[in-house]
């Protein structure tokens, strides 16, 4: 049974930890109003979406022209992933800090996440994961990271192992991180601009996609602001990062305008070579194999942004990090088994918690649907809730 913990919705970040929690705390949130969500007359339909349509429909001719692209084929049985007003972006109040949405995670939660791969099933499949290997492999050759042949002989020193090859330093390692998360903010960040013009163009709504694009492009952003607090990156570096992101940031725009659910998996597949790389510096960090990074604080910075204890090492960053990698792995890959012109995103109000996307790699599209009508169910028992409690003080 799926666990949710978190309600999202347009602005500010939610100070929450995203564990296996109760419907209570989701209630709370509620009460709160930070990130609520009004769920109205305007809501998911599990069965006929004949009233809803037609109020939805005449709610958007009073603010729009009916634009011939908005009449999309209809699906055989109405779904909740294709319903127009299945996401409300209505908030009561807007509260918190200057972030967008992120998840904050429990203990148990960071230790949850498995390394997956999610096995081809798809030309465009192939194509996405092959060009991830290939991006790979420039990516080791310019950050000098080397794959030996041999397996490293027992007992050799951490200077033997660097020297061969077997475990790189904490430079290199730094290096690898920034370069990563300069490159890992462009999908998100181009995502929801091409379709933010396509809402603009067509004069409708965007079903939730914007957000959560915007969401994983700032989360990557502010990795990058953390491991930069390290170290100051040299002219050549930056001069590296420039050249790589501005072919990056147009080739994945053309890309995404010719076939949003390729480059929807390629960032799924992206997002599993990070956690690889994540889960081998911690368990390399762990080891004693890093030991300039072994007693280093975490960055103010993150204490911040994930809610870290003040006493928090870089190990911590480390593991939140990972975590929020996870997330971006599990979204995309869910994603791209959507029709990016007709569903709604099933994560613009909640997201599962970390038990779910550490340890599965995708909701395929059944379980999509499945997971907005929970969302509807969840909100409109709260909403109910809610109204009771203030009839009842009235």
């Amino acid at each position: 049974m799926l666990r949710s913990s978190i309600f999202r919705t347009t602005t500010s970040a939610l100070r929450i930890t995203c564990s296996a929690a109760t419907h209570s705390s989701a209630r709370n949130v509620l009460i709160l109003g930070h990130r609520a969500v009004v769920v109205s007359a305007r809501h998911v339909s599990t069965t006929s979406a004949a009233n809803d349509a037609l109020t939805a429909k005449q709610s958007h001719q009073q603010a729009t022209t009916v634009h011939r692209q908005d009449q999309v084929k209809a699906s055989p049985s109405p779904s909740p992933l294709t319903t127009p007003d299945a996401v409300s972006t209505i908030p009561e109040m807007v509260r918190g800090d200057w972030v967008l949405f992120h998840p904050v995670y429990s203990p148990a939660e960071i230790k949850a996440v498995e390394v997956l791969h999610r096995e081809c099933k798809t030309v465009g499949d192939k194509m996405a994961y092959g060009l991830v290997k290939l991006s790979r492999s420039i990516f080791d050759l310019v950050s000098g990271y080397r794959h030996p042949k041999h397996p490293p002989t027992p007992g050799m020193t951490i200077e033997e192992l660097r020297k061969g090859g077997y475990i790189l330093t904490d430079k290199q390692w730094l290096d690898r991180i920034l370069f990563l998360e300069t490159i890992a903010g462009v999908p998100g960040m181009v995502a929801a601009t091409l379709r933010h013009l396509t809402s603009l163009r067509l004069m409708r709504r965007d079903s939730g996609w914007i957000h959560t694009c915007l969401e994983e492009a700032e989360n990557e952003r502010m990795h990058l602001m953390t491991f930069m607090t390290l170290r100051k990156s040299s002219l050549f570096f930056r001069l590296l990062i420039l050249g790589a992101q501005g072919v990056f940031y147009n080739l994945f725009f053309v890309s995404y305008m010719l076939s949003p659910k390729i480059c929807h998996r390629f960032v799924g597949y992206l997002e599993e070579e990070a956690v690889r790389t994540y889960t081998k510096c911690i368990a390399d960090l762990e080891a004693g194999k890093i030991p300039e990074w072994s007693t280093v604080p975490a960055p103010e910075i993150s204490i911040d942004y994930w809610r870290l204890p003040e006493d928090a090492k870089l190990l911590d960053v480390l593991y939140a990090v990972r975590s929020d990698e996870t997330t971006h792995r599990f979204v995309n890959h869910s994603l791209a088994n959507l029709n990016p012109k007709t569903d709604v995103n099933p994560f613009a109000l909640r997201e599962p918690d970390m038990h779910v996307k550490g340890t599965k790699i995708e909701f395929d599209r059944p379980e999509s649907e499945d997971y907005v009508r929970q969302s509807h169910d969840l909100m409109t028992r709260q909403r109910n809730r809610i109204e009771d409690s203030q009839k009842a003080s009235s």
